[in-house]
């Protein structure tokens, strides 16, 4: 295979291709719930027909047969020659499967593999009617992919000569098939003016001859529209040799074809003089020629061609400009982090202009601190992509695990325009699809248990998104089974993950959070799908890297729900500036909860763990010099300080700072490559009096210097 083409031809098929194939996978499964929706029918053919189009332009073969198969089918389908059965949707699903492969092949710029001989088989003998009614089915599957019937949908069309610019493939295909099919009737007698059927004679051919297109254009641009009078014209008018075309012909000839005007038989070549009968009823549409003999009754003829003048090139104007253009996102993200350092220079002078009493100074600033506001938020703006993007691919998900593990289940949506930062879309899909991977596995229960527990044999699973403030909020709920906390405990103390005094203390919630330990499993046996233990605890290490958060709410025999929270972006954080000695830290004020002053008579010793008395529970208490300072200082005051509170889950952990600074919002800087990996640390920034201050990452810290609290 070669990619010795245009890029941006080749880009532009890339983006098309890939928006279809994204929306292919979920207009599938809705089909096999709908199998009557003859626009979703509709709809997905011509998906899979318009990649096999730009696949066959760029001669990316392997392609074109993957996909013309899958549209055989669906044209089928679309006849009444078959029904969508779940079988069926098997094979379609496999074959888009490796049109994804291919096309994700094309996309690395790589050599495609062939489909599997074996599904082209099953997708050809798909196409081929099965309980066909007798006069919709077709024997000739490439025939029907070639020349589609028209749509019902777009047979209702108004017509109007504004049409043309809403004209569907198969509209113009049989556009086309009128051009070539009827172009050599017969020629009528001129007494018989009647409209007839064509030939059964008539040629196949898909070209026309020079004689046979002139005919055409005499027909119904001149001879069909010819005055009703005896005088023989000398020169049919408008010419057909005429090279220019205007508007108004061009449409009427698109009406004639279209179905917009009833078309007069096509005749051969004209005869130098022919002496067409006059008919007092016949419909014409004459040329703005003046007749001064005509009679009264041929001056409705202009009327009727009216709505034709409207669309004309006088009266469109110029056309509308391009509202959209394609960015790298890479420059995107060069943008953003020079806004950042926008961001940098706005704190900076914000804290300088606090110092001083230039009134006009403040007045400047104060309007910069607005604009570089905005400018940021436009920005980010620019960046953000509808989560739709990811929830997209769950009800193929839900549908493959259902069929596997013979359970009955369906999936609802909500909130898929909510948006959010591309980076945060694409981090976001693996831990959602373990999650909802999870609900099903887990959570819902097989038909017959549900049946004998009250419930509908089919279970539910609800998948949702909405903003909250800066914050994105996810759910992922189902009414399975719920969870039991006292199995939970006792299956975490056999695996060794908790001990049973540590148990006996855990609320339902907390037991809740002990699927996301290391090596949890609820499974006894190991499949396919679960049951090694490692789903929950990448699905709670990649949200704590998003600066996010989860929680679970459960009820035993009535369902589970898990809420996911992150940031809208990643790339500016608000955080809480504190001082630790003479150092500046930045902790993500999204997992702050308060903020209180040191007081050791609230302090006390649990199981060695020094702890603190906040609102009648005791949170575990850290000193951040000894973790971050390695050596203490000789001054060192346990009593002095303020304690920030920050949540972990379920959790709530106290650490002693020095000194607060305040809120700040920062640009996350990475650590050069010699820090890279340090513990707690997620990187540094510039703070508002230019120094630098490094991030912490509170999870990856208490891993570090508190491993017995990880877990909790």
């Amino acid at each position: 295979m070669s990619f010795d083409v245009d890029e941006d031809i080749l880009q532009d098929f890339l983006i098309e291709a890939g928006e279809i194939l994204e929306q292919l996978s979920g207009q599938l499964v809705e089909l096999e719930n709908d199998p009557d929706n003859s626009d979703l029918l509709n709809a997905i053919f011509r998906g899979f027909h318009t990649v096999k189009g730009g696949a066959g332009f760029l001669s990316l073969d392997a392609l074109v047969d993957t996909c013309h198969g899958a549209e055989n089918v669906f044209d089928t389908l679309r006849n009444g020659g078959r029904q969508v059965t779940p079988e069926l949707m098997d094979v379609i699903l496999q074959a888009l499967d490796t049109i994804n492969d291919q096309f994700a092949a094309v996309q690395a710029r790589e050599d495609m593999t062939a489909a599997d001989p074996e599904l082209l088989a099953a997708l050809e003998e798909l196409s081929k009617p099965g309980d066909a009614l007798p006069d919709t089915a077709s024997t000739e599957p490439e025939a029907e992919a070639e020349a589609p019937a028209p749509e019902p949908e777009q047979e209702q069309a108004p017509s109007s000569a504004g049409g043309i610019d809403e004209m569907t493939d198969d509209e113009f295909e049989s556009l086309l098939d009128e051009l070539h099919g009827p172009a050599t009737v017969a020629k009528p007698e001129p007494a018989a003016p009647t409209p007839s059927e064509p030939s059964p004679n008539s040629s196949d051919s898909d070209e026309m001859t020079d004689d046979e297109f002139e005919a055409l254009l005499d027909e119904l641009q001149g001879a069909k529209s010819a005055p009703a009078k005896t005088e023989p014209q000398p020169e049919p008018q408008p010419s057909a040799s005429n090279d220019e075309m205007s508007d108004d012909e061009f449409e009427a000839l698109l009406d004639a074809l279209h179905g917009n005007d009833a078309p007069k038989p096509i005749a051969a070549k004209p005869e130098p003089k022919p002496e067409p009968k006059p008919e007092p009823k016949t419909e014409s549409k004459p040329e703005p020629k003046p007749e001064p003999k005509q009679a009264p009754k041929a001056q409705p003829a202009p009327k009727a061609k009216a709505p034709s003048k409207k669309p004309s090139a006088a009266g469109r104007g110029a056309p509308p400009a391009e509202t959209t253009v394609r960015v790298d996102t890479r420059r995107l993200d060069e943008i953003m982090n020079m806004v950042g350092e926008l961001v940098l220079v706005r704190n900076r002078l914000l804290l300088l202009n606090s110092n001083t009493n230039d009134e006009e100074l403040g007045k400047a600033i104060a309007n910069l601190d607005v604009v570089t506001g905005d400018l940021q938020g436009s920005v980010m703006q620019t960046r953000m992509q509808p989560i739709r993007k990811v929830f997209g691919r769950f009800p193929r998900v839900v549908r493959d695990m259902a069929r596997n593990l013979k359970k009955e289940i369906t999936l609802e949506l909500e909130g898929e325009d909510t948006d959010l930062d591309k980076n945060l879309v694409e981090a976001l899909a693996d831990p959602l699809v373990h999650l909802v991977r999870n609900s099903v596995d887990h959570g819902i229960e097989m038909p017959d248990v549900r049946e004998k527990a009250g419930k509908p044999r089919t279970g539910l699973v609800k998948l949702s998104a909405s903003q909250e403030g800066d914050h994105i909020l996810l759910s992922i709920e189902d009414d399975g089974a719920g969870m039991d906390p006292e199995k939970l405990k006792n299956i975490a103390i056999g695996r060794g993950i908790l001990d049973p005094e540590n148990a006996a203390r855990m609320s339902d919630e907390e037991a809740y959070n002990l699927i996301f330990a290391a090596g949890f499993s609820t499974k006894e046996v190991i499949s396919d799908v679960s049951g090694r233990g490692v789903g929950m605890d990448v699905v709670k290490t990649k949200i704590n890297q998003l600066n996010g958060s989860v929680r679970i709410e459960s009820q035993l025999g009535k369902g589970t729900r898990l809420e996911i929270k992150v940031p809208l972006t990643l790339a500016i954080l608000p955080t809480l500036m504190v001082r630790v000695g003479t150092q500046s830290f930045a902790l993500p004020l999204a997992s702050v909860s308060e903020i209180i002053n040191m007081d050791t008579k609230l302090t006390n010793r649990v199981d060695g763990q020094l702890t603190m008395i906040v609102r009648e529970k005791a949170i575990p208490l850290f000193y951040l010099n000894k973790w971050l300072n390695r050596t203490q200082p000789e001054n060192f005051d346990p009593a002095a300080g303020h304690v920030v509170v920050v949540t972990l889950g379920t959790q709530y952990v106290g650490f002693v700072v020095d000194a607060l600074v305040g809120q700040e919002e920062v640009v996350i800087k990475p650590l050069d490559r010699m820090l890279q990996g340090t513990p707690g640390m997620a990187g540094a920034t510039i703070t508002s009096d230019g120094g630098i201050a490094l991030i912490l990452d509170t999870p990856s810290l208490l891993k570090q210097y508190a491993k017995r609290y990880v877990n909790r």
